[in-house]
């Protein structure tokens, strides 16, 4: 069990409201879709009514400071039979790169391989008290775009497993363009930190605000948001 998920819930039962694709870029079909993972009648672009309200403050103040650009959606709401589905895929995907078979790996090297994949992905605990983060709808996964519509450079991929996507990966930098790499990771944090989110530590597009994550980095006592199918 992570720390964070000792963190007890006291539901507020916020329904979900959808994400505005007037307000942000919404990539269609979503990530996740185009790998084979089934919503059924949910879409990963939701996301708890205050947690909504809020990322719109980010994407006021990130327009404030820089005219023109906007926030990108990659994920948000995760049903937890998606966040099964992509676990899986990850896993397996992982297992392929290494020239491995999933069918007949030993029990300590698929242990091992699991952990790799649990450094992004939260285990999809299908226990009440242990939400994933996104089964919440409190959690997104975010980059930016610039006024062209272009992609901001933030040197790495959403979802990558190596070094490169913890969030401070590029804080001593003094050259270009890894220098502009954390700047843009900083942009990223400010607009988001002002509209009262928090970031994931190892994850720089992840961002959540009332679930346990959120609670157990600003020391609240309890999150507000448990998982919401």
């Amino acid at each position: 069990m992570k720390p964070y998920q000792k963190i007890i819930i006291r539901e507020c039962y916020e329904p979900l409201v959808a994400i505005p694709a007037t307000e942000f870029v919404l990539e269609m079909p979503p990530a996740y879709v185009k790998l084979g993972a089934d919503y059924g009648s949910k879409s990963p672009y939701y996301l708890r009514k205050g947690v909504l309200e809020r990322l719109l403050q980010a994407n006021r103040h990130l327009q404030e400071i820089k005219p023109g650009w906007r926030i990108k959606v990659f994920d948000a709401y995760r049903p937890l039979s998606v966040q099964k589905f992509m676990v899986e895929y990850v896993f397996k995907s992982l297992c392929r790169e290494k020239g491995l078979n999933p069918d007949s790996l030993d029990e300590g090297t698929r242990r091992a391989l699991y952990e790799q994949v649990y450094q992004i992905w939260a285990v999809p605990s299908d226990n009440p008290l242990t939400p994933p983060p996104h089964s919440t709808g409190a959690a997104v996964d975010i980059t930016l775009v610039d006024e062209k519509g272009e992609l901001v450079a933030m040197g790495g991929e959403i979802d990558d497993l190596s070094p490169v996507s913890h969030p401070d990966y590029y804080a001593n930098a003094t050259e270009a363009p890894a220098t502009g790499y954390h700047r843009n990771r900083q942009i990223l944090w400010e607009i988001m930190t002002v509209a009262g989110f928090c970031r994931h530590p190892g994850k720089w597009w992840h961002f959540s605000h009332g679930d346990q994550m959120w609670a157990w980095l600003t020391n609240k006592p309890s999150a507000i948001y448990g998982r919401i199918d």
